[in-house]
């Protein structure tokens, strides 16, 4: 028997009425002598929210960093195949690796603020990038603060020290620290595994409004989770070989109600993972 899951069927119809942002192709990660995935096609559409499941170990997280060349960062990994964004491949020679991160956002497990201010955290990307101008960045920090549903509780206290927020404010502190890079894809890995029940469904509600602007792949262990913030799910497994593959890619509300395979239907119904 399924799951009951908070999906419904005019989430079909919302997600495939989408154009590509990003495209993976035949992708394959190697670190030193271990393969961690391998020959991954998926597309990523815009303004959708894309959910990547699997069990642990199946390479999520390593694929989410290969949308944004943070695995160049670990010493020994090899990267195969093309992750095209806007149909150029971002591991083509000569590009700007600090450009394609600017426009291919993270935001990481575990709430991750600078030791400073929150008005500093946000505006410390723009101010990399040369911006010097107060009123330039005042702007951007209200309404990066506004994007990530912040503003409000931390208007009146902006020279506060980010580490001083709760778990939950701290995470997004650290989405507007993205949003005000102004990425086009924001990655997020496992966002709300560190945060109570309260701060995950805020977070949630949040990546919903922020995919009106961007495009937002999210990896999740929460079943519950994936099905109801995002349109399409891409669900790994691992093979013989502990290497991570792609098993299913489609609308949430197919792959979560009527997968088309055995062992989709087997990992979302907990009969193993």
């Amino acid at each position: 028997m399924q799951p009951h899951l908070n999906i419904t069927e005019p989430s079909r119809a919302a997600a495939t009425a989408s154009s590509l942002k990003m495209e993976v192709r035949h992708l394959s990660v190697t670190y030193k002598t271990s393969r961690a995935v391998k020959a991954i096609d998926l597309p990523v559409y815009e303004n959708r929210v894309l959910a990547i499941i699997g069990p642990s170990g199946c390479g999520k997280s390593t694929l989410l960093r290969a949308l944004n060349r943070m695995n160049d960062l670990i010493p020994g990994a090899r990267v195969e195949g093309e992750v095209l964004l806007d149909g150029e491949n971002i591991y083509a020679p000569g590009q700007d690796v600090v450009d394609i991160r600017r426009r291919v956002g993270m935001v990481f497990q575990r709430p991750n603020p600078f030791p400073m201010s929150v008005y500093d955290n946000v505006a410390f990307g723009p101010r990399l990038l040369g911006l010097r101008k107060k009123s330039v960045l005042d702007e951007i920090v209200e309404q990066s603060l506004r994007s990530a549903a912040l503003w409000e509780q931390v208007k009146d206290h902006l020279g506060q020290s980010g580490m001083a927020l709760s778990g939950g404010q701290q995470q997004r502190l650290c989405i507007a620290r993205t949003i005000a890079m102004e990425p086009e894809v924001i990655l997020m890995d496992e966002p709300t595994s560190a945060l109570d029940p309260m701060a995950t469904l805020t977070i949630e509600d949040l990546i919903q409004r922020l995919k009106e602007n961007y495009t937002i792949v999210i990896v999740t262990h929460n079943m519950q989770q994936a099905a109801r913030i995002s349109d399409f799910t891409a669900f790994l497994n691992m093979d013989s070989d502990r290497a991570g593959y792609l098993v299913e890619f489609g609308p949430t509300v197919d792959v979560f109600t009527n997968p088309k395979e055995k062992l989709t239907e087997d990992y979302i119904t907990g009969r193993f993972g």
